[in-house]
């Protein structure tokens, strides 16, 4: 829509640049867990218990086996091995529990039989364990599917309700595709983390205090012979840990810049192609495919390598603890056997959680790495809106309504008017109102006063813009693309906030008029055409939600696209998808007249309205739009400038100055800039 594109600041992926450090916010983890933890509390206290449960069980397992060695295989053992000694078998001794199963070892019917007994007891006591640790797993995980999925929602309503709330200057200066990475990317890699990181880390506390807990019990000096070997493990990884996070975030950034360059150039296939620019694009599309192949490549190479690296040191902890152990076991009475399989299947179960958390790690940062955007998303300052005055329809007794009708009305509150210097004019028009609020009529007069912007602060777009359009004028911007004309309606609609001079709006100040209000009472018609998903009543209908069919039909009518829509197979009911893509381009713009119509606003701005419409269209579109503009106040942006010759004031514009102005016989009498741009002058220079 804009002509002052060159204006605009360039757009910034978000991606970080080669080079530069990468960190996460420290305040990252805390807006996450607020998030997650927070709406819900209870679901989480519930899958606390269960992993506690689960995590329990799993220990309860290791020491069951050293119990069992212990109470039941160990004395057996024993005992015929006292009985060998005492009773000597020449041909064959026995002192393993191998030799009582197999029956090499004679073993009387009844001890048998009790050893029977006992081990069934064990038996069914590790299947309770068991069963209980396997419901405890699937009831935990699938209410962190439930969780995982009521976050996204949540966060996705909280991204597009913040959206809704953000400036144009953000949109300006952000790419689309990037935007849409942190609905789709950065949202999957928070699931990964609410549905699988996030038990997983619990369930590794909660395993290792457990499992540190039944070490201690058992032996302290070996458990912290253990506790050394596996902090010595943890620092010999942590370099690649430390590049596994540094890449996993450059790999996230990465993919949001490659999706914002792919988002663009299919929106610009056709110029693309026609510039014969394909060969460029594919290039572009290379170097950024190639930055993200670096960084996923050394991300995923670093995070795979940790479990590989982590699992070797695990059995090197092993073999270690489990010669030491045997010598303790050996040497002194202070481990038994059983103790000492126990403590090993221990000392292997507090290297696994480790492990996990290890191969959980790349992921985390990469959720953590997404969260960042999307905080950066929902954190972004809304749109600032101080305005006092609203927008209302007065009906036939001067009185509010909801109904939309012809009597529009700027509701001021009386105390603004008095306390403000600048409304000494109408403070005395209305000095024995004694209400509450006064309501101003809506006429159009629109007065731009030594008005100064630039999009950005060193570089001024428009200076010393002063102007005024009378209520039901048409006023006109003409001039070279990148001249400021766009910026000027930009300024109108407060889409930007000016940086000197005032815009006034029926005598108040547009910094007063509550953002809603005021783009309310101005209708827009732009050169790129936005329809959506929907049919064609609903488009029109865009303009005002309340209207019936009748005054789509009315509106519709009014713009001249009522004879092409009733020969549409499905009429007012055909659906259109893809920006509507199955009219041609003068039809889309009709349909944007339309629902700019039946919206009715006191105002109406054109921006390069009929440019894309071949003449014959723009006949019948030009004849719509001043149906459209009668009793109505006018701003007109157009290259063609046939359509502005009846402007009550043209406005030629060039590098953010006004340099002529009068009507068009005028201009043309004075053969300056518009004359050389009404009649192409400037080809013959």
């Amino acid at each position: 829509m804009s002509n002052n594109t060159r204006e605009l600041p360039s757009r910034n992926s978000g991606a970080v640049l080669r080079g530069q450090k990468l960190k996460l916010d420290k305040g990252t983890f805390q807006k996450l867990v607020k998030r997650v933890i927070g709406p819900h509390k209870f679901a989480w206290l519930i899958v606390l218990i269960l992993i506690i449960v689960s995590s329990v069980c799993d220990v309860q397992s290791s020491l069951f086996i050293g119990r069992v060695i212990d109470e039941k295989i160990v004395p057996v053992i024993d005992q015929y091995a006292r009985d060998e000694i005492d009773n000597p078998q020449e041909d064959k001794m026995y002192t393993s529990y191998e030799g009582i199963i197999d029956g090499e070892v004679d073993v009387s019917e009844e001890d048998m039989n009790k050893l029977d007994k006992s081990l069934w007891d064990y038996i069914k006591e590790i299947g309770v364990i068991f069963i209980i640790a396997i419901v405890s797993a699937y009831l935990y995980n699938r209410i962190m599917i439930y969780i995982s999925q009521g976050v996204q929602r949540e966060i996705r309503d909280e991204m597009f309700a913040k959206m809704q709330t953000l400036p144009v200057k953000y949109f300006d200066t952000n790419s689309h595709g990037d935007i849409m990475s942190r609905y789709t990317n950065d949202i999957e890699t928070l699931n990964q983390l609410i549905s699988q990181s996030i038990p997983s880390f619990i369930s590794t506390f909660v395993t290792i205090v457990a499992v540190f807990i039944s070490m201690l019990m058992i032996n302290v000096g070996l458990t912290i012979f253990s506790v050394v070997l596996i902090l010595v493990t943890m620092f010999s990884t942590k370099k690649v840990a430390s590049l596994a996070s540094k890449y996993s975030i450059k790999q996230q950034n990465d993919l949001g810049k490659i999706n914002g360059f792919v988002e663009e150039m299919i929106h610009g296939q056709k110029v693309i192609k026609v510039f014969n620019h394909e060969e460029n694009a594919i290039n572009d599309f290379e170097g950024l495919n190639d930055e993200l192949y670096d960084s996923s490549v050394k991300a995923n190479t670093f995070a795979n390598i940790l479990m590989p690296i982590m699992g070797k040191m695990s059995k090197l902890q092993y073999v270690i603890i489990a010669i030491v152990g045997g010598a303790i076991a050996i040497n002194t009475r202070v481990l038994s056997l059983g103790n000492l399989v126990a403590f090993l299947q221990l000392a292997d179960r507090l290297g696994m959680p480790i492990n996990q958390v290890t191969q959980q790690f790349a992921s985390v940062v990469t959720a953590l790495a997404g969260a960042k955007r999307i905080f950066d998303l929902i954190d972004e300052e809304p749109e600032e809106d101080d305005g006092k005055v609203i927008l209302v329809n007065l009906d036939e007794n001067h009185a509010e309504t909801t109904k939309l009708t012809k009597d529009w009305a700027w509701k001021v509150p009386l105390s603004m008017i008095k306390n403000d210097d600048k409304y000494i004019e109408l403070r005395e028009n209305y000095k024995d109102v004694n209400d509450e609020y006064i309501y101003l009529p809506v006429k159009g007069h629109i007065e731009l006063v030594d008005v100064t912007f630039g999009y950005e602060p060193n570089k001024v777009v428009l200076n010393d813009i002063t102007l005024y359009a009378k209520p039901g004028q048409k006023i006109a911007f003409v001039g070279a693309t990148g001249a400021g004309k766009t910026t000027i309606t930009n300024l109108i609609n407060r889409f930007y906030d000016i940086q000197e001079g005032f815009i006034k709006y029926d005598g108040l100040d547009i910094m007063d008029i509550k953002k809603e209000a005021l783009r309310k009472s101005l209708g827009m018609v732009l050169q790129e055409t936005n329809l959506y998903t929907g049919t064609i009543m609903e488009n029109i209908r865009y303009g005002r939600s309340d209207a019936t069919d009748e005054e789509v039909i009315a509106a519709a009518k009014l713009a001249n696209a009522h004879g092409f829509i009733k020969r549409l197979p499905k009429g007012y009911d055909t659906m259109l998808t893809e920006n509507g893509a199955e009219l041609s381009q003068g039809q889309r713009q009709l349909i944007s007249i339309a629902r700019a119509a039946i919206a009715d606003p006191p105002v109406m701005v054109l921006d390069e309205a009929t440019s894309s419409i071949d003449t014959r269209t723009e006949k019948i579109v030009q004849d719509g739009m001043d149906k459209l503009m009668e009793g109505r106040t006018v701003f007109v942006i157009a290259h063609r400038l046939s359509t502005v010759r009846n402007a009550k004031a043209i406005m030629v514009l060039d590098h953010g100055e006004i340099i002529e102005r009068g009507e068009h016989d005028f201009l043309i009498s004075q053969k300056g800039t518009y004359y050389k741009l009404y009649t192409g002058a400037f080809e013959l220079e």
